[in-house]
């Protein structure tokens, strides 16, 4: 059993092109169902930002994650 605590500030790496995306920041539950839908992420912009935020929000749906380890999150998405 995976408890949401082991999830929270886990490296999230994309294996479709090796990046990383940030770390998770949260989770999305179904309360109806009692399963996790996705996780959150807190991920640096890429691009240089002079106004706003320099955070953006990334949520990721559970099926795309294919390997929760120790200290990283493997998931696998064409694009974002």
């Amino acid at each position: 059993m995976l408890s949401t605590d082991k999830l929270r500030d886990k490296v999230v790496i994309n294996i479709a092109d090796g990046k990383s995306l940030g770390y998770v920041s949260d989770i999305e539950v179904n309360l109806e169902n009692g399963v996790i839908e996705g996780i959150v992420i807190h991920a640096e912009k890429r691009m240089f930002s002079i106004f706003g935020d320099r955070q953006q929000i990334i949520v990721v749906k559970w099926e795309k994650v294919r390997t929760v380890g120790e200290d990283v999150i493997l998931v696998e998405l064409d694009t974002y």
